[in-house]
C-alpha cells in the first residue's frame, strides 16, 4: 500500500509540474527591435505571455510560421535567423547565416526557410527543422562577378521562391522541389531598382515595386513563357516628384476583392488595381506617403500607416466606397499592422511610445494597450496557412 501511494503521489507531482496543454492559433509575436527581443502575445487574451531574448539586430525584422504554429523563424538585419519556440518560449535554434538580412519566407510544404539577403546578396534556403544550410543562390549579374541585393522574398506554390534583384532589375524564381538541386528562372530587364515584391492570394502573379521610375513589374507564374509585363507604368507623369521618406512595402495583404491596393511611391495616394487586367481603376487620397496598405482579412476594409511626419496616424478606407472612413491616432512612430485571424481586431504598434494598441475594426473602438519596448514587427501565427506570408 505504502508503495502504490508513493507512485500516485510522483504521478500527481509529475502533472502538476506540466504544462498547461494549449494550441497555437492565436499567439503571435512583437518585435523588440532595439533590445534584440521578442513578446510572444496571446491575442485571445489580449496579453503578452512573455519574451524571448538573445535575437541580435531586429532592425527591420520580420518572421514566418511553421505550419504547426509552434515555431517562428525571425530574420534579424545581422543575418541571424532564430527558430523561436512559442510555446516554451525560448529560442530552439540560432545561425547566423550572412552578413546583412531583409527578411525571407517558408516553402509551402513548410520544410524550408528561406533569408534574402543584402550581403552577400542571394538567397539561401535551410531545413525548417534543423536549420541546415540546403541551398546557397548567389543573386549575380553583369559580368557574373557583382551580386545584387535580393528583395521583396515570396513563397509560391510547388515549393518555389519569388523575388527580385534590385541593383540588377530581374526576377528570379527559385524551384526547390529538390532543395539541394534548385532550378533558377530568370525574368530580366523588368524595371529599374525594384524594392519589394508580393504574391497574389492564389499565388498565381508575384509583383515587383519599382522605385527607380514609375510603375511595377508582373509575372504570370501560370503563364511564366510571357515574361515579365509593365503595370501602372508612368502613374506619377506630370506631376513633380517627391522626396521619399520611408519606402512602402508590398505583400499581399493589400489585395481584397479582386482589387490590389497599392502605395504610390512619394505620393500621397493609394493606387487601385483590377487584379483581372491590372489597369488602374482608382486612386484614393490618404494623409501622407503610405507605407503598409494591408487588407482586413474579409477584404472590407484596407488600413494604411504612412512615412515621417505623419507616422503617428493610421486610416482606414471602405473598399465598397473606395474612400477613408476613419483616421486614427495610435500614437508616435507607427511603424506595423496585424489583424486577428478573422479580422475583428487590428494590432498596432507605435514604437516611440513604447507600445502596442489594439482596436476593434468594425467600431474602431480602442480596446486595449500592452506595453513593449520599440515594437516594429507583428506576426501572427494565421500567417503559417497563408501563401506569401
Amino acid at each position: 500500500m505504502k508503495s502504490l501511494l508513493s507512485i500516485l503521489a510522483a504521478l500527481l507531482l509529475s502533472a502538476c509540474a506540466s504544462p498547461a496543454l494549449r494550441g497555437t492559433g492565436d499567439l503571435g509575436i512583437v518585435i523588440e527591435r532595439a533590445s534584440g527581443s521578442v513578446a510572444v502575445v496571446d491575442t485571445s487574451a489580449r496579453a503578452i505571455l512573455g519574451r524571448v531574448e538573445g535575437l541580435g539586430d531586429l532592425s527591420h525584422a520580420s518572421a514566418v510560421y511553421g505550419r504547426d504554429g509552434r515555431y517562428a523563424y525571425v530574420f534579424g538585419r545581422d543575418g541571424g535567423l532564430t527558430k523561436v519556440d512559442l510555446l516554451e518560449r525560448k529560442i530552439a535554434k540560432r545561425i547566423i547565416q550572412a552578413g546583412n538580412s531583409i527578411g525571407g519566407a517558408i516553402s509551402q510544404d513548410g520544410r524550408l526557410v528561406a533569408a534574402q539577403n543584402y550581403q552577400p546578396g542571394g538567397v539561401k534556403v535551410f531545413d525548417a527543422e534543423t536549420l541546415e544550410l540546403l541551398a546557397d543562390i548567389p543573386a549575380t549579374f553583369g559580368d557574373g562577378k557583382q551580386r545584387a541585393k535580393v528583395v521583396g522574398l515570396a513563397d509560391v506554390p510547388g515549393n518555389r521562391f519569388a523575388y527580385a534583384l534590385f541593383e540588377a532589375g530581374e526576377i528570379w524564381v527559385a524551384d526547390l522541389s529538390t532543395p539541394r538541386e534548385p532550378k533558377v528562372t530568370k525574368f530580366s530587364n523588368i524595371g529599374n531598382q525594384p524594392y519589394d515584391g508580393l504574391v497574389t492570394p492564389n499565388g498565381r502573379h508575384y509583383i515587383a515595386g519599382l522605385f527607380g521610375e514609375d510603375g511595377l513589374a508582373l509575372v504570370d507564374l501560370w503563364k511564366p513563357e510571357q515574361g515579365a509585363k509593365k503595370i501602372l507604368a508612368n502613374y506619377g507623369k506630370g506631376t513633380e516628384k517627391l522626396p521619399v521618406f520611408k519606402m512602402p512595402h508590398l505583400r499581399g495583404w493589400a489585395v481584397a476583392g479582386g482589387r490590389a491596393y497599392l502605395p504610390a511611391i512619394g505620393r500621397h495616394e493609394v493606387l487601385v488595381v483590377d487584379t483581372t487586367t491590372w489597369q488602374e481603376v482608382g486612386r484614393i487620397s490618404v494623409k501622407g506617403q503610405p507605407v503598409f496598405v494591408m487588407a482586413r482579412p474579409d477584404g472590407r476594409q484596407v488600413w494604411v500607416n504612412f512615412a515621417f511626419p505623419d507616422y503617428g496616424q493610421v486610416q482606414v478606407i471602405d473598399t465598397l466606397e473606395q474612400k477613408v472612413v476613419q483616421t486614427l491616432a495610435p500614437g508616435k512612430a507607427v511603424l506595423h499592422m496585424e489583424f486577428t485571424p478573422r479580422g475583428e481586431h487590428v494590432w498596432i504598434s507605435a514604437r516611440d511610445d513604447n507600445r502596442v494598441v489594439v482596436y476593434d475594426t468594425a467600431s474602431f473602438a480602442r480596446l486595449t494597450e500592452l506595453p513593449v519596448q520599440n515594437p516594429s514587427g507583428i506576426f501572427f501565427t494565421s500567417r503559417a496557412a497563408r501563401t506569401g506570408f
